[in-house]
């Protein structure tokens, strides 16, 4: 038996913007993280660093999943079944 790859790609633009933004001011954090290494900083500004890297990389996913199960709850055709078990799935993955 054949079962159907359950896939989503998020519609709304303005949501999809605001995660884009995140993610390149995570990428710009991590910038940041290389120089400050390279420069010998001290372990705790680093390490602060990092916790806001993984903060906005883990608001940009969070954020990602809840826009994209709300559409997929407003989508008549979605099979709740299979979109409940990839999301929890997808939960489980940032746990």
């Amino acid at each position: 038996m054949a079962t159907s790859k359950v896939t989503h790609v998020l519609q709304d633009e303005r949501q999809n913007d605001a995660i884009m933004k995140r993610v390149k001011r995570a990428q710009g954090q991590m910038g940041a993280v290389v120089r400050m290494l390279e420069e010998g900083r001290s372990c705790e500004e680093i390490v602060t660093q990092m916790a806001a890297v993984a903060k906005a990389v883990n608001t940009a996913a969070f954020t990602l999943i809840s826009s994209s199960l709300k559409e997929c709850i407003t989508d008549p055709s979605a099979d709740t079944e299979q979109v409940t078990m990839k999301l929890q799935k997808i939960f489980l993955s940032l746990a």
